[in-house]
């Protein structure tokens, strides 16, 4: 590995505190500046150690943290073996020791699946020694989980990665305290890390590199867990073992799954799936590997509710009981699958729900169809009498088609905001300045934090977080009374990396990852502190090393002429929130208005 880390023009940018195109000025004005040392023309590196004599020598603030040296040491061995070198860091941080083992056959993917818990090559010395400190630093849990997160936002495009809010709904609907949980395609482990209070946890994936990152994240907080590396169709990890329950994001649209290969393989107990319907293999799998009465929550492309080629198998999962829900998310479908037992009569409905717009009416759906109850829900006689097509836009009720769309138009009319009346000036004032920095200094400013270890997973005491922050919801975490909490107050300026917000209530803590200021207010107004913040990018979480939040400057008004200005802020951010709102309902009184007028529900006004 290279002893010269590697940033690129983004990664000087986040070290010195400026924006992108400070950076290529700097390029084309100083002859003296670093040349490339590796990249491409449009995507070239520089040294690390060069470009932070460069800025020491030109006096530019900047401020590299121990995580980031630790992520550019990592990201000096290349893209090929960034993943590899992540996992070893997992398995550092985890001691695990041991060489790989396998379930059966020899140590290669190819021939079957093994042990996620290898040490593999191990990390030079003086990285292992800077991840060691990393972990001192803070804890080994919390140094993992940056590394991890860095990892998965330089290989956004290549890693799939399960949306948080739907990982915590499929976990909740197939929940099974204290029982076993398996995802047999369970990639960096974000399904299994939304368990909480699960007994036991079971994971294959096809990589070796991942199936070691979830096994040392998984192990990082505890959990005990069992993970596999190979490939869940042809070797499976787990054959002849039933879990509580299953949970599944498969890759989508995968061809070559083995259709050759495993045409007689007992787990397609509801017939041989089609060569380009692969996700019927993945359903049939889970079903294999849940007890009886056991629950699977597994995400859909949404044509495999309606294709053709796959109509035989979703009729015979109806007609044994097996399907009990397919639910529309935003870009896929959840299909909630329950293994019949012996003897069960099977359901005579299955519920069908368009969730795209509100998760949060899933679950009430779901426990309003196992209590017979739902108004949601249909005839799996009519659906066999058809084309078998479970798409639930297809299925919405057409009785609520009128009500929903006049009841989306009021929310949306009623959601328009009007931005402030602001003077055009002809010369920019030229106005008297300060620091954030100087009014911390003045006492008009003090900042806080939430504790370094702190969680919102769980607890009774009501926790912001940051997507609270950004989406501008009420608080959605829980964390345990620990000391060092911080309670918000009405008033108090609270931001994240991307957000920034005044807080009209009182009463939550402060979540991980946000800022509170609060401020003096017979001296300094609180919107006007956030408007600039706001302003200054987002960029004011002083943790990290993108940003001196410190730097941000404000002119010096009276208070009179701040709380003008403040009001100002605070009618953009109100403006802000209106046009996010207004997207979402913007999108769904579409689909009614179309679905409505094509199905004869609703009609222009003359």
């Amino acid at each position: 590995m290279s002893h010269d880390p590697t940033v690129n023009a983004g990664d000087i940018a986040r070290l010195a505190g400026v924006g992108r195109a400070a950076v290529s000025n700097w390029r084309r004005r100083h002859d003296d500046f670093p040349q490339p040392t590796g990249g491409t023309a449009n995507q070239p590196l520089f040294s690390l150690r060069q470009v932070e004599s460069w800025l020491r020598r030109y006096g530019k603030s900047y401020q590299v943290s121990l995580g980031d040296r630790v992520w550019q040491r990592l990201k000096a061995a290349g893209d090929l073996r960034l993943g590899e070198l992540v996992a070893q860091a997992g398995t550092l941080l985890t001691g695990q020791q041991s060489a790989p083992t396998m379930a059966s056959g020899e140590a290669s993917l190819s021939d079957g699946p093994s042990r996620a818990d290898a040490s593999m090559d191990g990390l030079d010395p003086e990285l292992a020694g800077l991840v060691m400190e990393l972990a001192g630093q803070h804890d080994p849990l919390t140094a993992y989980e940056f590394l991890c997160e860095r990892y998965l936002e330089a290989h956004s495009r290549q890693l799939s990665v399960t949306r948080e809010d739907v990982a915590e709904l499929m976990v909740r609907l197939v929940r099974t305290d204290g029982g076993t949980v398996l995802d047999p395609a369970c990639g960096v482990g974000t399904l299994l890390l939304a368990l909480d209070g699960t007994a036991r946890v079971l994971g294959q994936e096809l990589s070796e590199t991942s199936a070691a990152i979830t096994a040392s994240r998984l192990r990082l907080r505890g959990v005990d867990a069992d993970i596999v590396a190979g490939d869940s169709m042809r070797h499976d990890g787990f054959a002849g073992q039933r879990a509580d329950a299953v949970v599944c994001d498969p890759p989508f649209n995968e061809r070559t799954w083995g259709y050759e290969e495993l045409t007689g393989d007992p787990r397609w107990e509801y017939g041989l799936p089609p060569r380009g319907e692969p996700e019927l293999a993945w359903v049939q799998h889970c079903l294999t590997h849940v007890r009886p009465g056991g629950l699977v929550a597994i995400l859909m492309p949404p044509a495999a509710a309606s294709r053709k080629a796959g109509r035989r198998i979703r009729a015979n999962l109806l007609r044994a009981g097996a399907l009990r829900a397919v639910v529309a998310l935003p870009g896929s479908d959840l299909w909630l699958l329950r293994r019949p037992a012996a003897g069960e009569r099977p359901p005579s409905e299955v519920l069908i729900l368009d969730a795209t717009a509100d998760l949060g009416s899933v679950e009430p759906a779901w426990q309003a169809y196992l209590e017979d109850r739902s108004d949601q829900s249909v005839r799996i006689i009519d659906l066999l009498a058809d084309e078998v097509d479970m798409t639930p836009a297809r299925h919405q009720r057409h009785d609520d088609v009128g009500r929903a769309f006049a009841e989306a138009r009021d929310r949306f009319l009623a959601a328009a905001a009007v931005p402030p009346d602001l003077k055009v000036l002809e010369q920019p004032l030229d106005q008297p300045a300060t620091t954030l920095g100087d009014l911390i200094k003045e006492g008009l400013v003090t900042t806080s934090q939430a504790p370094p270890k702190m969680t919102a997973d769980g607890g009774d005491v009501p926790v912001l977080t940051a997507d609270d922050v950004l989406n501008g919801t009420p608080p959605s975490g829980f964390t345990t009374m620990q000391q060092g909490l911080v309670t918000i107050r009405p008033g108090d300026v609270v931001a994240s990396y991307s957000s920034v917000r005044v807080m009209a209530d009182s009463g939550a803590v402060l979540g991980p990852h946000l800022t509170l200021y609060r401020v003096d207010t017979r001296r300094l107004d609180p919107d006007f502190l956030a408007g600039y913040l706001r302003a200054a990018g987002g960029r004011a979480t002083t943790g990290s090393s993108r940003f001196d939040v410190r730097r941000t400057r404000l002119p010096r008004l009276s208070l009179k002429e701040q709380k003008a200005y403040g009001e100002a802020f605070r009618q953009l951010a109100v403006l802000e929130d209106a046009i996010r709102e207004t997207s979402t309902l913007g999108q769904t009184l579409i689909r009614l208005g179309l679905d409505g007028l094509t199905d004869g529900h609703l009609h222009p006004q003359s």
